[in-house]
């Protein structure tokens, strides 16, 4: 399976070269302020028109018409054949995938939750057996070194991560550390566009259990 995965496009997809592939993976902030359903649907159209077959879309933090109006945002989603998890998963040819939005709280944003038991009650829904996780933001120490002083990813997402150990952990949210690492088992990726100036991230999964990535991520301007 080839997965052709993005984070933090904001609307500026059209500036990206989107590579082939089997699957698509946005890992969320799809919108800049997300509060106009419009630019939900600009996104959706987008992502709609990409070739591959398959698309899955994690909410970000910037995405908030996806938690003050679920119904509406999911229906736009929908409609345009895209899979849209919220601690929920689906299966594609027989490869588990889960999804979730949720980040430590920061600013007036979206899926924000405190640091803590309330995270913690959220990474707990992640299923023991889950070949490819996407949450919107990254685990404590992998791809989390942003703009501001020391690490900003969940402590309590890489305990979860370390117990249900997924081939592979496809992220964004922290614009300036994009990149893929391997950590005791599980491929790991930063896949943030910084806004479409980093390219999307080619990863392919093979049938013996590897996980290697084909195309590193390229500044598209």
């Amino acid at each position: 399976m080839r997965i052709v995965a993005v984070a933090d496009t904001h609307t500026y997809h059209d500036d990206l070269t989107v590579p082939d592939g089997d699957v698509f993976v946005h890992a969320g902030d799809l919108c800049r302020r997300g509060e106009d359903l419009a630019e939900l649907r600009e996104a959706a159209d987008w992502l709609h028109a990409l070739p591959h077959r398959t698309k899955v879309v994690v909410a970000g933090n910037h995405d908030r018409m996806l938690e003050d109006r679920p119904g509406q945002a999911r229906a736009v989603l929908a409609e345009r054949g895209i899979r849209y998890l919220e601690d929920s998963g689906t299966e594609i040819d027989g490869v588990s995938f889960w999804g979730s939005p949720w980040q430590p709280e920061f600013n007036d944003w979206a899926f924000n939750l405190p640091r803590g038991r309330a995270l913690a009650r959220k990474w707990a829904l992640i299923p023991e057996r889950v070949d490819v996780l996407v949450t919107h933001g990254p685990p404590l120490g992998i791809g989390d070194a942003g703009a501001l002083p020391g690490r900003h990813g969940c402590a309590d997402l890489l305990a979860r991560v370390r117990q249900v150990r997924p081939r592979l952990h496809l992220f964004g949210h922290i614009h300036q550390d994009g990149g893929f690492w391997h950590h005791d088992g599980t491929a790991f990726a930063n896949v943030t566009t910084w806004e479409c100036e980093r390219g999307p991230t080619v990863i392919r999964l093979d049938s013996s259990g590897a996980v290697g990535e084909v195309v590193p991520a390229a500044r598209t301007r």
